[in-house]
């Protein structure tokens, strides 16, 4: 299959947070939030960091170039999610996110926007931001999923994925929308479509049974099967397990998958041979991240863009 080095990024921007807490304000519209009693807040946000830590270690020993930033404010309890207000896109183009909560406005950040000017070619930077009092919302890619070989925007309708702004972004990255409705196995819709699918090269996990209209099921089953792709079905307790919330990457040994421990615990033995032979998993731990709702691939913001080359390789975040 064409565009091996497409879909999967070979390098990613992560925020390590200092005051690392479940969002009180993400929480009504986020039901993969759940609340950790047993530790205080000092502990929750130390083992986050770690967690941080860590994950980012695996990835650079698996050869993905990793650009680690620090947050060390506490106005922004979900910063360690940035794919959220950026995303970047190969011919040097970044876009930047309105945000549906106040809270996660704050998270975006100039000196990563100029590391990626340095370190890598960017033409132009497109900011959607302006939307915001217009109550027009975009999540980046936790509202799209996006299928760099086919062109395709998947996103799930919520309070964080707009039509309106889906559409403008689609006409200035020409990719098409498929935009479709989505919802738990309780009713409750899924806040971001990132947390039901996960699109890699040549495999796609998918939450089909989230996917409430069944005829927009069959299209976008269709959609990924006519670009070669091996469709996994995740069920509704595999999607509440973070199954869907990976992301591929390129490391020194070719492609892989990267998904929380709790994820691929999750898989059935099938799935799990299903996927391991045509992608390698690298299960990494994050229950705590967890808490708020988001696993592994919300904590990546993958790198679509060309470096600029050897000169500027000693400056990194």
């Amino acid at each position: 299959m064409r565009g091996f080095a497409v879909q999967a990024p070979s390098g990613v921007v992560m925020i390590r947070p200092h005051h690392f807490t479940p969002n009180p304000e993400t929480a009504a519209d986020n039901v993969f939030q759940t609340a950790d009693g047993l530790r205080t807040a000092g502990e929750i946000a130390e083992a986050a960091f770690d967690e941080v830590t860590r994950m980012a270690g695996r990835l650079r020993e698996a050869g993905v170039t990793v650009h680690l930033f620090e947050d060390e404010k506490r106005e922004t309890p979900d910063s360690v999610f940035p794919n959220n207000w950026f995303s970047t896109h190969a011919g040097g183009h970044v876009a930047v996110y309105p945000m549906f909560n106040p809270s996660r406005r704050r998270e975006r950040r100039s000196d990563v926007v100029e590391m990626l000017k340095t370190r890598y070619r960017v033409q132009d930077v497109i900011d959607y931001s302006g939307l915001e009092p217009d109550n027009v919302f975009l999540e980046g890619t936790g509202a799209m999923v996006l299928d760099h070989i086919g062109r395709i925007a998947y996103a799930a309708r919520s309070n964080r994925t707009n039509e309106v702004a889906l559409e403008r972004f689609c006409t200035h990255f020409n990719f098409e929308p498929m935009l479709f409705e989505a919802a738990d196995a309780n009713g409750a819709k899924i806040y971001h479509t990132n947390v039901i699918m996960c699109v890699g090269t040549e495999i796609a996990l998918v939450g089909m049974d989230s996917i409430v209209e069944p005829a927009r099921r069959a299209e976008v089953r269709q959609r990924l099967e006519e670009t070669g792709r091996l469709v996994v079905d995740l069920s509704h307790a595999q999607i509440a397990d973070f199954a869907g919330n990976a992301l591929e990457l390129r490391g020194r040994d070719g492609r892989f998958l990267a998904i929380s421990a709790r994820a691929a615990a999750s898989l059935t033995p099938a799935q799990r041979e299903a996927i391991e032979a045509v992608t390698p998993l690298l299960p990494i731990e994050v229950p705590t991240i967890e808490l708020a709702g988001g696993s592994v691939r919300c904590m990546l913001a993958g790198i679509h863009l060309a470096e600029r080359g050897e000169q500027n390789a000693t400056l990194s975040a």
